[in-house]
């Protein structure tokens, strides 16, 4: 994923299509779907029988400190709204459906014992 970020501005040097704390958010968002993540693991090993509840317990976390982020920035930054709102989106579902498929795994893994 970080090969195709950096590969983007070199292919298509004249368009605009991240915004320029690009890094940011993804720093941002790779560190709080990391955090999601080991909140909803542990909640899985602990009770397996309430896994699905860890799962939706750290996606609601990690989905309010997104929103108290998107706030903050579009507050302090004077840059273009509609490219952030895509860049950061579309961050977001890629880390969140990443996020899903590894925490699903680990809940397929528990069923088959």
């Amino acid at each position: 994923m970080i090969g195709i970020v950096v590969l983007i501005p070199q292919i298509l040097p004249a368009s605009d299509i991240l915004v320029p704390s690009f890094w940011l958010i993804f720093g941002f968002l790779g560190g709080i779907t990391y955090i999601a993540y080991l909140l909803a693991h542990i909640g899985i090993h602990k009770n397996p029988e309430a896994g699905v509840v860890a799962i939706l317990g750290s996606v609601i976390v990690k989905l309010i400190f997104c929103m108290a982020f998107v706030l903050i920035y579009s507050i302090k930054a004077k840059e273009s709204g509609l490219l952030f709102i895509v860049n950061f989106f579309s961050l977001y579902l890629l880390f969140t459906v990443f996020e899903m498929y590894c925490l699903l795994r680990n809940l397929r893994h528990q069923n088959l014992k």
